[in-house]
């Protein structure tokens, strides 16, 4: 798929639903090999707008384009091909199954190939197997391969998704809060192997939705932060991650400390 123009670019997008506005006249752009962190409080709207960034949500009004096709004039299945997507709100359809049957993290990171939530085993070749097993081990999930799925802890769940969704070697990674669930460890593996990942391939371009300051991975390039339907400002994570911003998006006086290039915050206490 050509890398020409923006990754992701919405130009004055609304969602509405069941007589809600979800989202309320977006305008942003993702440039190509660009690492973007959506921050805000829940109810802003970030799901809903990775929804459309993710190719599986129509805006009401305004145009979305991703990865240079515009909704709505291409086919979507084949568009999604190209997106890979982790989203705590929509595990594989057949997990449950899947666990049940004793399937392997190397099965689970099959199926990413094919999209699909069951393997299908006779599109799985040796390339197929190779580049599954090369992706958990660039996880930090070389030793999960043979591992029954189910047994696997929350973190390494975590990363085998991720690599999942990199099967199909996708031009966009889009994240919608992965670290949900997680301990502070599999937090830390989860962010570790996210910044590997970015010095790794310099070419992927990804999007991390979260609520929580300590989740932004320090590869981060640029931030966007959202409240009550809207952006509140958006540009280099440098310029957007202050103190003033983050009060203003979260409603609360906050206090920042950058620290090794990642950020914390706390409430000041009136």
């Amino acid at each position: 798929m050509s890398t020409d123009g923006a990754a992701l670019e919405l130009n004055g997008i609304t969602v509405r639903a069941a007589g809600r506005t979800l989202v309320a006249d977006i305008d942003w752009r993702v440039e190509y090999g660009q690492h973007w962190v959506v921050l805000g409080p829940n109810g802003a709207g970030k799901t809903t707008m990775l929804s459309v960034a993710a190719a599986v949500r129509h805006p009401t009004s305004g145009t979305a384009e991703v990865l240079g096709r515009r909704l709505g004039r291409v086919d979507l299945r084949e568009l999604r091909r190209h997106i890979g997507l982790v989203a705590a709100s929509q595990r594989l359809v057949d997990e449950a199954l899947l666990e049940e049957e004793g399937a392997t993290a190397l099965t689970v990171v099959l199926t990413g190939h094919t999209g699909t939530s069951a393997p299908l085993w006779d599109k799985y070749g040796d390339a197929e197997r190779e580049r599954a097993h090369r992706l958990l081990a660039d996880l930090g999930c070389k030793d999960l391969g043979d591992r029954p799925f189910g047994v696997c802890s929350q973190g390494e769940k975590a990363r085998v998704r991720v690599a999942r969704a990199l099967m199909a070697d996708p031009a966009i990674l889009l994240l919608d809060e992965p670290f949900s669930g997680l301990d502070l460890p599999a937090r830390e593996d989860l962010i570790e192997a996210l910044e590997n990942l970015a010095a790794a391939r310099s070419d992927l371009t990804t999007v991390l939705v979260t609520h929580h300051l300590e989740e932004v991975p320090a590869s981060t390039t640029h931030a966007l932060l959202m409240r009550d339907t809207r952006v509140v400002v958006g540009g280099p994570v440098g310029e957007v991650l202050t103190g003033a911003n983050l009060s203003d998006c979260f409603g609360r006086r906050l206090l920042i400390h950058p620290v090794d290039g990642r950020w914390y915050a706390r409430a000041v206490r009136l």
